[in-house]
């Protein structure tokens, strides 16, 4: 009898086992499951400010960037690859076909990210500058910090003159709080597909938009974890 009652308490204790486990393992799966809606919450708000963002802009510019000699990059960065047309060698003075560049492209770039759609979204407008990783026969740090101070030079250059546009008087204020001119040297440059760099490509000016997807992302993540 006390045998029988022993192997009760055994199989007691492991149905109480398979019970602790099996909470432990539904427990688990909840939380990988929250875990995967969480990963594909951040990426669908992420790509959908992305892909509008970069849909608006291409309809916009398609027709022009050949012409310009430039790019749009699938985050939207607008990229303007040809050097020739920017600057002259060594130096922060925009040509003057760069000038009428920006003059078209600026307004309506402007326009854009100030829309409706886009405005309460912008974190920050960047216009870089980025150079080569040549600079006459200098060495590797003197290389760089030459390329530093022109490519901010050239980044100003650039802000100076879009600042002055007529054409974007309604947009000053609202620019004060989200443009940023920024030299970057070398440190971005582009390659050919066989690794080497491309001298020509990297040096270039880009207008990037910073938004504020990372910040809806996190109050997104926090009601997810008070759920």
């Amino acid at each position: 009898m006390r045998s029988g009652k022993q192997w009760m308490s055994v199989s007691d204790l492991m149905a109480g086992l398979m019970m602790i486990f099996m909470f432990i393992a539904i427990v688990f799966m909840l939380k990988t499951q929250k875990e995967a809606e969480r990963s594909r919450v951040i990426a669908l708000t992420y790509q959908e400010y992305q892909q509008s963002l970069y849909k608006d802009l291409y309809a916009e510019f398609e027709p022009d960037l050949q012409s310009w000699g430039a790019e749009i990059l699938p985050d939207s960065t607008i990229r303007f690859n040809e050097p020739d047309i920017l600057f002259a060698l060594s130096s922060s003075e925009i040509n003057e076909r760069f000038s009428q560049i920006l003059a078209d492209f600026y307004p309506r770039y402007i326009g854009i990210l100030n829309s409706e759609k886009y405005r309460d979204n912008i974190d920050e407008i960047r216009i870089e500058g980025h150079t080569s990783s040549v600079w006459n026969e200098a060495g590797l740090e003197e290389s760089y910090l030459q390329n530093a101070a022109l490519s901010q030079a050239r980044s100003l250059s650039v802000l100076n003159y879009v600042f002055q546009l007529n054409s974007i008087s309604q947009y000053r204020e609202w620019m004060t709080s989200f443009i940023r001119a920024n030299g970057l040297s070398f440190a971005e440059r582009v390659y050919n597909s066989d690794g080497t760099e491309d001298f020509v490509r990297s040096r270039r000016v880009e207008f990037r938009v910073e938004t504020k997807a990372e910040e809806r992302i996190y109050k997104i993540l926090e009601s997810l974890d008070s759920d």
